[in-house]
Parts: C-alpha cells; sequence; structure tokens
C-alpha cells in the first residue's frame, strides 16, 4: 500500500504555538513536489503528545484539504488510552486518511497480551488501513515480532513502524508477517540497511529537511543498488545522527525553521533548540546539500 520515503511531518506553530496553516500548506506542497511518497500528519515528528483531541483531528483534515489528493496522507493516531486511540482513528477515517499510525501504548507499559488486545480492539472497531508503530525508546514499551505476527493476519492491519533500530527483525519480521505486510523503519540512521534487507521504505524525520535525497535513497535501496543508495546517504548521515541531539523534533523544527519552511515554534515542554546546538546541526544540512 505505501512504499519508499514517507515523511514524519512536522506541526508548523507560530511562535506562540497556533498551528500556522500557511506553512502547513507550504510543507504539503514541499513534499508532492520532491517526490515523498506518504505523508504522516500528527505523529511523534508532528507533536501530538502537545496537540488536544480537537486539534488533532483538524490538523489530519487540513493537511487532507492541503493535499487534496496529490499525496496520501497517514494520520498518527495512536495514544495511551485504547478509547482514545478508537476516537482518533475514527477521526482519520471521517477525514478521509488513506491509513493510521498508531503507537504503542506509552508510559503504561503494557504486556504483550495488552498490546494484542489494544491493537485488535481499534482494528475491529474502525475499518481503515492501519500500521502499528513500535518505538521502545520513547515509550518504555517493545512490542515483540511475535505479538506483530499475531496481529497481521487482521485484514486492516497493514504493516509496522519499526524505530528499535535493531536490524535482525526485518528478517523475523518477514518471516512471520509475509510478503504483503508493510515493514518501514522508524530509524532514519539504519533505514537504508534496512530497505536493503527487505523493509518497504522509511517514516522518516531528516525528509522533512531532504526530502528528494531521501526519495533517491530509499528508490534506489528498493531496487537492491547498494552502491547508488550507500552513496545518496553517506550524504544524509550526519542529519540522521544530528536530528536527535535533542529530542525529536527540537533540531528538526529549528532546521525546518533555518530553511523558511515554517516559523520558529514548538510547544511546551518542548524547547526551542538549544545555541550549542545550532553550528551542529546547520554543519549536518550543509553535508547534506540542503543549506
Amino acid at each position: 500500500m505505501f512504499r519508499g520515503s514517507i515523511v514524519a511531518l512536522i506541526t508548523p506553530m507560530h511562535q506562540d504555538g497556533r498551528i500556522d496553516d500557511a506553512s502547513l500548506q507550504r510543507l504539503v506542497d514541499f513534499h508532492v513536489d520532491a517526490g515523498t511518497t506518504a505523508i504522516v500528519a500528527v505523529g511523534t515528528t508532528g507533536e501530538s503528545a502537545t496537540l488536544d483531541e480537537a486539534e488533532h483531528c483538524e490538523v489530519i483534515r487540513r493537511t487532507l484539504d492541503l493535499a487534496a489528493g496529490r499525496i496520501p496522507i497517514i494520520a498518527g493516531t495512536g495514544a495511551n488510552s485504547t478509547r482514545e486511540a478508537i476516537t482518533l482513528t475514527r477521526c482519520a477515517k471521517d477525514a478521509g486518511a488513506q491509513a493510521a499510525l498508531l503507537v504503542t501504548p506509552y508510559y503504561n507499559k503494557p504486556t504483550q497480551e495488552g498490546l494484542y488486545l489494544h491493537y485488535k480492539a481499534v482494528a475491529e472497531a474502525v475499518e481503515i488501513p492501519q500500521i502499528l508503530y513500535n518505538v521502545p525508546g520513547r515509550t518504555a514499551c517493545d512490542m515483540l515480532p511475535e505479538t506483530v505476527a499475531r496481529l497481521a493476519p487482521l485484514d486492516n492491519i497493514v504493516g509496522i513502524k519499526e524505530a528499535s533500530g535493531d536490524l535482525t527483525r526485518v528478517a523475523r519480521l518477514r518471516a512471520a508477517c509475509g510478503e504483503g505486510f508493510g515493514l518501514f523503519s522508524g530509524d532514519d540512521a539504519t533505514g537504508c540497511e534496512f530497505m536493503l534487507l527487505g523493509g518497504d521504505g522509511v517514516i522518516s524525520v531528516t525528509a522533512n529537511l531532504a526530502p528528494r535525497q531521501m526519495r533517491e535513497m530509499c528508490d534506489a535501496a528498493l531496487a537492491g543498488d547498494r552502491e547508488r543508495a550507500d552513496a545518496i546517504n553517506r550524504r544524509l548521515d550526519a542529519l540522521h545522527r544530528d536530528l536527535f541531539v535533542q529530542s525529536n523534533p527540537i533540531p528538526v523544527k529549528w532546521a525546518a525553521a533555518e530553511l523558511g519552511l515554517c516559523p520558529p515554534g514548538i510547544r511546551l515542554p518542548l524547547t526551542w533548540l538549544s545555541e550549542e546546538h545550532h553550528a551542529r546541526v546547520r554543519a549536518a544540512m550543509e553535508h547534506a546539500g540542503v543549506l
């Protein structure tokens, strides 16, 4: 259903924290023009944790309106409450999103059985394609490949964003879930290798700044052209690393503002990138050829 370079889009904000609709239009156009294959709206990078439910649904709707069918939109609808995840996923379906991306419930640390029942409940409640999202470094919860394999047979669970950074999981997930199940890296640093090992794409932070380069790297990796994929990825390596010098999306929002893509706005408890990191992130942007 989805393949290649998928951007985990930032949610542009004014300095007072209001969502900036004009910049959202600019960002959507930027990715359409660059050949990004899909947009994730209101995921982790889109500050889902600081938007209230009404804002969350509105940003999904606005992103779909602004995309106007030119690029698929995957709506971030995960929550640590199953009821809230169902509500947000219904918003995404009603707005016309092509799929929903649901992060593992964070903070409350469910068991593997709890994860299975959580995702099963959302899948049964809302008829929209759903992508699981495992990012244990942020959620304190690691969904094991065995649990993913239990969920894969459900008709509308179509893939997983695997952000553990453990490349051994590519083969394990492919063997357990089959060729039709989408495997997407959620870790830019290992995304190229993830695809060369048989993954289907990357849901990327780096693509916010270097969408064309990410598209070219993904195309090469998916074609099995290791030499070209690695050559492009070497230009992006510093961005993959340095966009995490502070918590995502702090560095990427600063960098996007430097490129004139959005104003310098972010919501507490997140803060603007510390000055001590400016030169490092700017150098990574220069190395990637985006500045």
